[in-house]
């Protein structure tokens, strides 16, 4: 079990320093693509900030940051919304949404070239392990799972944003 951590811990590693560098040139990380990937799917909906925050498990004031950065950037605008003053709607400017455009086309033909020798089904299964193995982590020995608002859980969140 001991080397089947190391190696999953090992790949996690060499994945995160790849897709750092897909993003350089395009979203400058992946935490800053997640949230222009999430409002380009909303198709011009506003998404409210709390919804990012909980998508990407991560804290409001991480999201609140990021949005900072995507906004001084002129990728993403910002709105009250009209039911709740307290809640932020955020949604992607034309540039927003060239840069995604871009990023997506880019690291699609990388993605299908790091999975090429893997099948459909085989990436099915794989993004299946991997969650039973996420949520096995997030177990207590005496299985229950965890709170992520620990302050463990708070400082991985905001080491990978």
């Amino acid at each position: 079990m001991l080397g089947t951590v190391f190696m999953v811990r090992s790949t996690a590693q060499r994945l995160d320093n790849a897709v750092c560098g897909w993003m350089a040139d395009t979203a400058a990380s992946p935490a800053r693509f997640q949230i222009l990937a999430q409002l380009w799917a909303a198709k011009g909906r506003g998404v409210p900030q709390k919804e990012i925050a909980a998508n990407m498990g991560v804290t409001r004031a991480t999201v609140s940051g990021l949005m900072a950065g995507l906004e001084r950037d002129g990728l993403v605008a910002s709105t009250v919304a009209d039911e709740d003053r307290r809640s932020l709607l955020a949604r992607l400017t034309r540039k927003g949404e060239a840069i995604v455009e871009k990023a997506m086309e880019a690291n699609k033909v990388r993605l299908r070239a790091a999975f090429a020798a893997m099948s459909p089904d085989e990436l099915t299964t794989l993004a299946t392990l991997l969650e039973r193995v996420r949520r096995g982590f997030s177990m207590s020995p005496d299985g229950i799972e965890k709170r992520e608002g620990s302050r463990v859980a708070k400082r991985r969140r905001l080491a990978t944003a």
